[in-house]
């Protein structure tokens, strides 16, 4: 049900590699190639065979070219400048150049780290000044510098393939980076070109070409190679020596002779010898799977043609596109133009959607995309009209290279990008182009999306949109399917009547400013507590309660416990939509937690902490913060791998607090205090407000054939704090609240992911559910707000209950800034 569109990022591993690769470490023996033995020997052969598949891959042959395996394209990068014959500034003779397009991936571009070490000047050089350069000899012909030009057969941002017959215009001194004499050698950065395209190397004889062999095979990963050609190999120069690199050498002197072969002098150490075997296996099934890279070229290219010509062609009803395309060619030419397709989405009035939302989107479609600026800034410059001084501005807003900021101050900070491979099919472009279609010219947009109270002025996206037509008159070839229908089930309340107990305990405070001024809201109507939900185990359903004690953490034992998969990482509804299905509930008396599902017999779990008793302790993520968990043993384990019907394990936060480091400085609270967190993503608390339910419902209703109820769109959003206050969203103008004797901060929006698409009583899915608050809010997918307070030593233990009230301070600045973590924040 996945539809792949990141096929730049990495190509997929076929299952007949897999099955070949592992059936031959079945059946032979391989050691390690630097000993003697019969296995070793077997891997040596088998090794060198690979170095003679990979260059008859490339058409060129052992006489022109020699193969240096390295860890990826980027070590490839990384060797060629730390060994390139550079010579530095302040010497007689002049001194050398590194040169590289503006359309670099990071990895070119960071060579200038080590050029700038050793005192060799770095020249950015846009494309369009090299396809400008006149066709003039510098003078100083017998002038022997070494340069180097750096450039990428395909850019991994637009797909844009540069003319390969740059190589030898720039070597013969036809075509000049920059007027300067010396002799040019070219890096050819073929990693993206290579993945979909045929590189004859006997023709386009380029000095160093860096690959990595997972964007063409999938598999193995980790793996890389360095084309050297012979005739630049034996002055590149090296001063680290590894394992297997010396032909001699003195452990009491400075004296060390290296190995003759190129390949044995770089090759620091035991190469992954298992990985460069599997590649023999990828060579076959590729040549079996499509019958050769012409064939990919030529499949790969039909797709994103057609996709081109029918996003380019997708208008609103005003006549407005709905897409925005970052491209240097009308898709016309294989030779010119790569399976990519790097575009933004617009609204009908030409504002832009933030990448962020589109992926998320993307992702409730089951598509997976690329965002961002795919680690080729310049490109993304370029294309989006982004200039140095706005880099840096956006990295002082908080915007960082991977995040989830995608516009600030109503521009773009990247963009989205689909890729094709030679998996992809006809189905795929159809899918991604009904998902564009059902996203953006959807009936639904029709309908006034309402407000915040009050409306937001600082929005980037407006938040009010004409209405326009169905999508069915643009193109009648593409069907869109509708989601599906969900049933709605009773949910009953548990009631738990607590007592605090005897001893000193914490109570929880906020630290609100003795200085500040409460805006009072207006408006006579109390606010109260209508529900409290925990979740002990992270993703599970919840645990309703009528009051339940303050721990130092939130609510005690919410999202103490989360379920992981056989390696270790957290799983949540994203990829198992039926641990909505179990459901964990809390006696206090008796010290247990009870776990139920259908079909199961319901099993316990202490609540006594035993991280200290011979417990296993690991080291977990959660949403990129790590905390220290113990496993919870075998008994639960085998329960949790029977009703998921596959191997995970039940795990819980340690107690030790001095080494669990999943904690947040929140800005407003105490400086000096990191507020601590169990296994939420984002904050200690979440709130939503029941009017703002009744809203989205109205919004919600008119696009589903059956109506949802109230109780179940609660349940949905996985809130630990349900109030009524008397106005939809004017939970957003809160900066802080109290309710009894606790106070909280408000550190922010909860923007929504695909989990609230989940029936809480069902696990089935309805993605209606996360398109409908995108178009109800303005493109936007926030709901409800994240709370946190923090731990003071009182004489007292403190308790939330229902029915009490909740006393709000409203927010000098109505707009609320959301997480600044690159993460998306759902409340698992």
């Amino acid at each position: 049900g996945i539809t792949y569109l990141d096929h730049a990022g990495s190509a997929l591993y076929p299952e007949s590699l897999l099955k070949a690769f592992t059936d031959d470490l079945r059946n032979s023996v391989y050691g390690n190639p630097h000993s003697q033995n019969i296995s070793s020997k077997l891997t040596y052969d088998t090794i060198e065979h690979v170095r003679y598949r990979i260059l008859q891959h490339f058409h060129t042959t052992a006489e022109d070219y020699t193969i240096i395996f390295t860890s990826g394209c980027t070590a490839a990068l990384k060797l060629i400048a730390e060994s390139f014959p550079w010579i530095p500034e302040g010497t007689k003779q002049p001194s050398s150049r590194f040169c590289y397009l503006t359309d670099s991936h990071t990895s070119v571009v960071g060579m200038r780290g080590i050029t700038a070490s050793k005192n060799v000047l770095s020249v950015p050089v846009k494309p369009k000044e090299i396809l400008s350069a006149k066709s003039t000899l510098p003078e100083e012909q017998n002038c022997t510098t070494p340069h180097l030009f750096s450039y990428p057969a395909q850019s991994n941002f637009s797909g844009t393939k540069y003319p390969l017959s740059w190589i030898q215009d720039i070597k013969s001194g036809k075509l000049c980076p920059i007027k300067i004499p010396g002799k040019w050698f070219v890096l050819l950065d073929a990693a993206s070109y290579v993945s979909s395209s045929p590189l004859d190397l006997g023709v386009n004889q380029a000095d160093f070409i860096p690959i990595s062999f997972y964007k063409i095979f999938g598999f193995p990963t980790g793996l890389g190679a360095l084309l050297v050609n012979n005739r630049i190999a034996p002055f590149l120069r090296k001063t680290y020596f590894g394992g297997g690199t010396a032909a001699a050498y003195l452990a009491g002197e400075d004296f060390y002779f290296p190995r003759k072969s190129i390949a044995e002098r770089f090759e620091d150490g035991t190469v992954s010898f298992l990985d460069i075997i599997a590649l023999k296996h990828g060579f076959d099934v590729l040549e079996k799977l499509t019958g050769g890279m012409e064939k990919i070229k030529q499949h790969t290219f039909a797709l994103a043609h057609y996709t081109y010509n029918m996003l380019s062609n997708l208008k609103y009803a005003n006549g407005a596109p709905v897409v925005r395309i970052y491209s240097d060619t009308d898709f016309s030419n294989p030779d010119v133009q790569g399976p990519i397709i790097n575009f933004n989405v617009l609204d009908e009035n030409g504002e832009l959607i933030g990448f962020s939302q589109v992926d998320k989107m993307a992702s409730l479609h089951n598509i997976h995309v690329r965002t961002g600026c795919f680690c080729n800034t310049g490109a993304c410059q370029m294309h989006l009209d982004i200039s140095n001084e706005d880099i840096q501005r956006n990295l002082q807003a908080g915007h960082v290279c991977g995040d989830n900021i995608d516009v600030v101050d109503g521009r773009p900070t990247g963009s989205v990008r689909i890729s094709f491979g030679y998996m992809s099919s006809f189905e795929d472009a159809q899918t991604f182009l009904n998902f564009i279609i059902a996203t953006t010219l959807s009936k639904s947009d029709t309908e006034i999306p309402f407000q915040s109270v009050p409306k937001l002025t600082t929005e980037s996206v407006p938040d009010n949109h004409p209405s326009f037509n169905n999508a069915d008159k643009l193109s009648p070839m593409l069907q869109i399917s509708d989601g599906e229908l969900r049933n709605n089930r009773s949910v009953t309340r548990t009631a738990v009547n607590w007592q605090p107990p005897e001893t000193k305990a914490e109570s929880i405070r906020a630290a609100v400013s003795e200085t500040a001024v409460p805006t009072c809201r207006k408006g006579g109507k109390p606010i109260t507590v209508t529900n409290i939900y925990l979740y002990p185990i992270k993703s599970c359903s919840a645990f309703e309660v009528t009051e339940w004690p303050v721990g130092n953490q939130g609510l005690l034992y919410d999202r103490n416990w989360m379920v992981v998969n056989q390696n270790g990482v957290c799983m949540t509804q994203k990829q198992e939509p039926r641990l909505c299905l179990v459901n964990p509930s809390i006696d206090l008396k008796q010290k247990i937690m009870v776990i139920q599902a259908e079909g199961m017999d319901p099993i316990s779990v202490s609540l006594e902490d035993k991280s200290g008793k011979e417990a296993v302790i690991c080291e977990s993520k959660v949403c990129s913060h790590r905390v220290k968990t113990y496993d919870c043993g075998e008994r639960i384990a085998d329960w949790f791998s029977v009703f998921l019907g596959r191997p995970c394990r039940l795990i819980r936060q340690s107690s030790d607090m001095k080494s669990n480091s999943h904690q947040k400085n929140t800005k407003g609270l105490s400086s000096a205090t990191n507020i601590s967190l169990s296994l939420v993503n984002e904050a200690q608390y979440l709130l939503i407000n029941v009017a703002s339910i009744l809203q989205l419902k109205e919004h919600i209703s008119a696009r589903l054939e059956e109506p949802l109820e109230v109780e179940e769109l609660i349940r949905r959003f996985r809130a630990n704090i349900v109030v009524s206050a008397p106005e939809s969203f004017e939970e957003e103008e809160w900066a802080e609240i109290s309710i009894g004797a606790l106070q909280f901060q408000v550190v922010g929006p909860c923007s929504r992911c695909q989990i609230i698409c989940i029936d809480q009583q069902s696990g089935e899915r309805n993605k209606e559910i996360l398109q409908s608050l995108s178009a109800a809010r303005g493109r936007k997918t926030n709901f409800g707000i994240y709370l946190m307070n923090q731990p003071l030593h009182s004489s007292f233990s403190a308790v939330l209950s229902v029915g009490s009230q909740v006393l709000p301070v409203l927010k000098e600045n109505t707009e609320i800034q959301p997480p600044t973590s690159s993460e998306e924040k759902c409340s698992g």
